[in-house]
């Protein structure tokens, strides 16, 4: 079952199913999107929205081993040693014309918004645990006593 942006938000306390209804309706007059919808109209705060959508995104997309992924030489140097440990990013391959890159749940909405600002190129996420994430990061770019960031809360500044 697809989780819906308003159900997360929902489920979070954050809206009741009448506020989403509302969303919905004055969405499909207007075309703005339902997270800044919510945001102007009921005050819900950018970053749950945020985190909502990061649940959300983390849902839909694949769940991976890296062990067993391909990593490819110039996808992994996109990104430096540090920025990949300081936001727990792992630059994989290009698939389709997308950059794969491997997070965790808890860690893509500081993922995101660094790839984002850091990377030209469009980028898909796909998912993977804190271990597996932090064993491919030592293999592809060691770091003594390297330690994956605590969970996002979205305030961290991008270091490129």
């Amino acid at each position: 079952m697809e989780l819906r942006l308003g159900h997360l938000l929902v489920r979070k306390g954050l809206l009741e199913s009448d506020q989403v209804d509302r969303v919905l309706r004055e969405q499909d007059r207007t075309g703005e999107p339902f997270g800044a919808m919510c945001e102007r109209l009921f005050g819900v705060d950018p970053k749950d929205v945020e985190q909502a959508w990061a649940d959300q995104y983390a849902s839909l997309t694949q769940t991976i081993l890296l062990r067993d992924e391909p990593l490819d030489a110039i996808a992994l140097a996109r990104l430096s040693r540090r920025q990949a440990w300081q936001f727990g990013a792992l630059p994989m391959r290009w698939d389709g014309g997308e950059l794969m890159v491997a997070t965790t749940p808890d860690l893509l909405v500081r993922a995101h918004r660094f790839v984002s600002r850091t990377i030209e190129s469009p980028v898909f996420f796909v998912m993977t645990s804190r271990e597996d994430l932090a064993a491919a990061l030592q293999r592809v770019y060691p770091l003594p006593g390297g330690v994956l960031p605590s969970g996002s809360s979205g305030t961290e500044r991008s270091a490129a």
